[in-house]
């Protein structure tokens, strides 16, 4: 029917085409809704929807014959927009939502404005049909394109959708039709100005619609607003009962608003992080990804979409929490381990996934680990040790979990001939999604199980626990199995990089980058093996972005890969990287990936959340690496290892304020200064203010130039420095680079 009818009569995805979306939603809420590039708002998970159609200048403006661009309010908070232009008119759909998360409304501004220097008339429709915007091939979790629609009515003051759901228009409409699938197409009508004569339908297919209408009259470059709110629970607030509503006009929704963006400003300014203009993308992209993870969030439970992927995993919830660990957000991570503990199995095995269902029993062998990293790397930032007492016994049964399954392959059947490979490591499982298939000895499980071994004994040592020293001879003994498996399975396979499992020798860096981020194990791994790994991958990026191999799919949990080189010293590899993942965030205004991304991007495949905040969370994680980083084999605190000269030779520089570290809050700003001593370059000065305390091995400050370094001062004196960068001992400081 779509294919059949006029350009703009259906959502873009019944023309074959990619449609692309963010979430809005509340802080920890279960609901959440959607908008898409088009202006299409989705009032729920599986819900109708609410399109927009504009009737000016004799003709119907739909998403098809209007020019449309994209925005965030404030250029990063969680409020998107789009903005339609056609001749003589343009309109601009803002959603956002406000409440507690268990009676939290969404509501839609539609400015409408004139562009012509004459009066004119126009009438905006708001279609409340069967389509998600979620589009038909998002098939995990929930299927996409159609919505349910058995019924609608309007009674003058509000929609009722299936007798439960409402569109309450704020501000009046001037009239309001229905219809059901057999009547036709609503959007027929409204190429006419015309809407259904009734003001309700029953469908026995779920395929019922509606339109609300609201004339409007502009006069010479004016413009003026239409509202609607549409609860996302059954509960309310009591302005929207129908004998109160009124109560909810006029500045109702302009104070909401500027409410919403106070809160959000608020959350996500625990950091601040400020970048010259050209950097500015990766600021902004920071506290838009970090509004997207705490609406996915589902109360407690961290989870890396609002459809597909509407699940709680430990691995992405580990890694997750990291990233807002980072970003002072320890209340979120807390409750996260406190909620995940309890679905901890009686043998200490830890889930690898919780929903609606409870605890999946699927096993999977980074789980453990994970959890025990997630613990400690909470008290590491924190100092909350009454969580890490409460956490004690799960942690110590996971422990011993962990160390039961190290201990399977460590009997006579794994001493000789091809098991021996397999000696000592954590045994197959199906966490790596390319093992999907057929479980393997993914060495991803086992850079997850030594962090976790590391981790335990850690704990057990800052609790005074008397297992601190049995737990730590098993985190040595896996560390040698572990890199004996490694060098063995390169020999048997013929191969100088680190394999993804041990009984296929296979490339995957992206898995590896955890050997270097949350494991950190760079001082130990085979390094000229770590080095050709990264190498290797380097290339293959090379053929890709510059055309020289063909591609068609790529998932940017690659993001991970930009930290690895940023720790490795390769800070010019890394910001080659990341640029070319910054040209897949569709829309670009919106700061998000998918967790697919199409080279075609109109290619109508699945493309898992929008945004997918496991992919975020690995993008903050990464680019936080180049502001400053821990390195624990020499237990110091590495500062500015990816920060480009660039951005510090423009005006203002780089300056970070209250990054959360394992020392405490990290603030410095680093920009040029004068020098008549020197002539050539500006010198370049590193302002690192107190409050963070000093790491055993010091504050390392990278320089941000590549050229070579001709003086460098801390404090005014001399100092020496190499490659690794200066070595900070006192606070505050300033460290000046001459070049």
């Amino acid at each position: 029917i779509s294919r059949e009818a006029s350009p703009g009569s259906y959502p873009r995805y019944f023309s074959g085409k990619q449609s692309y979306w963010t979430v809005i939603g509340v802080n920890g809420d279960s609901r959440e809704a959607l908008i898409d590039e088009q202006g299409m708002l989705e009032s729920g998970k599986g819900q109708f929807s609410v399109e927009p159609f504009l009737y000016a200048g004799g003709r119907l403006i739909t998403w098809s014959n209007a020019s449309k661009s994209s925005a965030l309010a404030g250029g990063d908070l969680p409020i998107p927009s789009v903005t339609w232009t056609a001749p003589r008119i343009e309109m601009t759909v803002t959603g956002f939502a406000v409440g507690p998360p268990d009676s939290s409304v969404l509501y839609a501004r539609y400015r409408i404005r004139n562009l012509a220097v004459l009066p004119q008339t126009a009438t905006l429709y708001l279609a409340i049909r069967p389509f998600q915007v979620n589009p038909p091939w998002q098939f995990l979790n929930t299927q996409g394109g159609s919505a349910n629609i058995d019924s609608i009515s309007y009674d003058g003051r509000m929609v009722r959708v299936n007798g439960e759901r409402v569109v309450l228009p704020l501000t009046p409409a001037s009239r309001f039709g229905a219809s059901s699938f057999d009547e036709g197409n609503i959007v027929d009508g409204l190429r006419l100005s015309q809407l259904p004569s009734v003001t309700s339908a029953r469908d026995r297919l779920g395929r019922a619609s509606g339109a609300l209408a609201w004339d409007i009259r502009l006069a010479s470059n004016a413009d003026t607003t239409i509202e609607v709110a549409i609860p996302l629970h059954a509960a309310a607030p009591s302005c929207m009962r129908a004998s109160s509503l009124d109560q909810c006009r006029g500045t109702w929704t302009i104070n909401q608003l500027a409410a919403v963006e106070s809160t959000w400003r608020d959350k996500l300014g625990r950091v601040d992080i400020a970048l010259p203009p050209t950097a500015s993308h990766f600021a902004k992209t920071i506290r838009a990804n970090l509004a997207y993870i705490l609406i996915n969030r589902d109360g407690p439970a961290i989870q890396p979409g609002s459809r597909s992927y509407e699940r709680s995993w430990i691995r992405d919830g580990a890694l997750t929490s990291a990233a807002l660990l980072r970003l002072g957000q320890y209340r979120e991570v807390r409750d996260f381990i406190d909620w995940y503990a309890r679905f901890q199995f009686d043998n200490g095995k830890i889930p690898c996934c919780v929903d609606s269902r409870g605890a999946d029993p699927v096993p999977e062998n980074d789980s453990h680990g994970e959890f025990i990293y997630l613990v400690a790397e909470y008290y590491r930032h924190t100092g909350d040790r009454q969580l890490l007492e409460r956490t004690w016994p799960n942690v110590s049964r996971a422990f011993a979990f962990m160390d039961s399954l190290r201990l399977s392959r460590t009997t006579a059947e794994y001493m000789t001939g091809h098991k021996r490979v397999f000696y000592g490591l954590m045994p197959q499982s199906i966490s790596h999604e390319g093992y999907s298939a057929k479980p393997m000895h993914s060495y991803w499980d086992d850079f997850f199980a030594l962090r976790g071994f590391k981790d335990a004994a850690e704990i057990a040592n800052t609790l005074g626990k008397s297992e601190a020293g049995r737990y730590a001879r098993s985190r040595d003994q896996f560390r040698k199995d572990f890199y004996a498996s490694i060098r063995l399975s390169m020999a048997q396979h013929r191969i100088d990089y680190i394999p993804g499992a041990a009984e296929l020798g296979d490339f995957d860096a992206t898995s590896t980058t955890i050997a270097l981020n949350p494991a950190d194990e760079q001082a130990y791994l085979p390094q000229p093996a770590l080095n050709r790994t990264f190498h290797k991958y380097y290339e293959n990026f090379l053929t890709r972005r510059d055309g020289a191999k063909s591609w068609e799919i790529y998932t940017p949990y690659e993001w991970r890969v930009v930290g690895t080189f940023v720790r490795m010293g390769e800070k010019k590899k890394a910001h080659e990287v990341a640029e070319f993942f910054f040209r897949h965030q569709r829309p670009k205004a919106w700061h998000q990936w998918a967790e697919v991304v199409w080279r075609d991007s109109l290619n109508p495949k699945f493309i898992g959340d929008m945004p997918h905040t496991w992919v975020g969370s690995d993008f903050i994680r990464s680019t936080l690496d180049m502001f400053a980083y821990e390195r624990e084999s020499d237990s110091s605190l590495v500062i500015g290892a990816g920060i480009p000269e660039g951005w510090v030779r423009e005006e203002g520089g780089v300056n970070i304020r209250g990054l959360s570290t394992h020392y405490g809050p990290l603030s410095y700003s680093m920009r040029t200064v004068d020098d008549a001593a020197f002539t050539g370059l500006r010198p370049i000065a590193v302002y690192i203010e107190p409050g963070t305390r000093i790491p055993p091995g010091g504050l390392i400050v990278r320089s941000p130039a590549d050229r070579p370094v001709r003086q460098v001062m801390v404090d005014g004196s001399v100092a020496q420095t190499d490659a690794g960068g200066v070595v900070v001992r006192r606070l505050p400081a300033i460290v000046t680079f001459r070049y």
